[in-house]
């Protein structure tokens, strides 16, 4: 089989660092996705309740988001291998804690280290890999494809651990996961690797916060990730207490929503330029609030497991559309990425919780139910861009 050309084009050592970056994000998607298939274990285990559940996912939005600060700071001081391998050691920290001990300030914190290594990774590892390969789309676009086959995986070896050791094997997945992020470790304290410079200081400019156009897309893509990141967390746990689905077929379709999200990111990235970004917006956003639709009111695995596709191939070019469309203030404004990503950030977290409180409050249909909010929100913020276009 013949290699991608910038593969060959690299020597020994920058074909090492590659291979560890690839091996290390498929872990990264593994344990990334893995936290709403655990959910319903972990919450019977310990008698959580949903409120606490939803806490626990918003945790580790909280660190991932904290990574975007503290991954781009350290380097300067600790160095870069130093750096990322103190922060990717909080991941196996977590699991510990996580199949140790129900009490839910720890759970909480595990939760918060799981998040802190994941965002550290993918600053890390988007870093490295466009530095190696001179900015190749190919290699960034396969780091990306390698994340989400980990992510489909997820469920499997849930299903697989809990199938061997009955109920408790989720324990026994939790601690493949520290296993191989222990690999991850010694991988990365074999890398050679250049240090980050520190960067001459430029003078921040937020002009770009008085555009409308901004705080549209600013707006998509804090709905967008509220109903991202709730569905990914409570997709499995919805099921399995609403009684709609085994845990079993519910996991296998946590899987199916990761092969949708692939194919949808490879046919956005083959067919994406050919359309208007607003045009695109509108068709994903409309698909992705039907398919959920469906999926909430269906109660058949058939028209459930069509939903659960449908809803990730329409979910997976909204972000990077979104980020292309935001394209020009992000070029222009050094903090214009920096503010997307917080606002994003702030409704990967919010969202969970609300979830977990209503279920709470009100059952889980009801939880569940509030994503459709968030949304047909992201339809309106899509309306609302268009306008600006014209």
């Amino acid at each position: 089989m013949k290699m991608p050309q910038f593969y060959t084009a690299l020597d020994a050592k920058k074909r090492y660092v590659l291979k560890c970056c690839y091996y290390v994000f498929a872990v990264n998607g593994l344990y990334g996705m893995i936290m709403g298939s655990l959910l319903p274990y972990i919450s019977s285990a310990y008698h959580l309740s949903d409120t606490v559940a939803g806490s626990l996912l918003s945790a580790h939005y909280v660190g991932n988001l904290l990574a975007s600060f503290i991954a781009g700071i350290l380097p300067l001081y600790l160095g870069r291998k130093r750096s990322v391998i103190f922060l990717s050691s909080f991941v196996t920290a977590g699991f510990l804690l996580m199949i140790t001990t129900g009490n839910p300030f720890l759970l909480i914190l595990s939760f918060l280290f799981t998040g802190l290594s994941r965002g550290s990774i993918s600053n890390f590892n988007n870093s490295v890999v466009n530095e190696i390969s001179n900015s190749s789309a190919s290699a960034l676009s396969f780091l990306h494809s390698i994340f989400a086959i980990g992510a489909l995986l997820a469920p499997y070896l849930v299903i697989a651990a809990v199938q061997l050791l009955g109920f408790d094997g989720w324990k026994m997945s939790g601690v493949v996961i520290i296993i191989l992020t222990l690999i991850s470790l010694f991988l990365f304290s074999k890398m050679e690797m250049p240090e980050v410079k520190q960067k001459v200081k430029v003078k921040a400019n937020y002009t770009f916060l008085r555009e409308k156009k901004f705080w549209i897309l600013a707006g998509l893509l804090f709905f967008y990730m509220c109903g991202e990141s709730t569905i990914n967390g409570w997709l499995v746990k919805y099921f399995v207490d609403a009684e709609i689905l085994t845990i079993g077929y519910a996991q296998f379709l946590a899987s199916l929503l990761w092969i949708g999200v692939l194919i949808g990111r490879l046919s956005v990235s083959a067919f994406g330029d050919r359309f208007a970004k607003k045009k695109i917006l509108l068709w994903l956003t409309l698909g992705m609030t039907v398919f959920f639709a469906i999926l909430l009111v269906g109660r058949t695995p058939i028209i459930i497991t069509v939903a659960i596709f449908g809803l990730g191939l329409t979910m997976a070019g909204v972000y990077p559309t979104t980020i292309a469309a935001a394209g020009g203030f992000i070029k222009e404004f050094p903090m214009a990425m920096g503010t997307l990503l917080v606002i994003s950030g702030l409704g990967s977290i919010m969202m969970p919780m609300i979830t977990g409180a209503m279920s709470d409050r009100w059952g889980i249909f009801y939880g569940m139910a509030a994503i459709i909010v968030a949304l047909a929100a992201t339809i309106l913020c899509v309306i609302g861009y268009g306008r600006t276009e014209k």
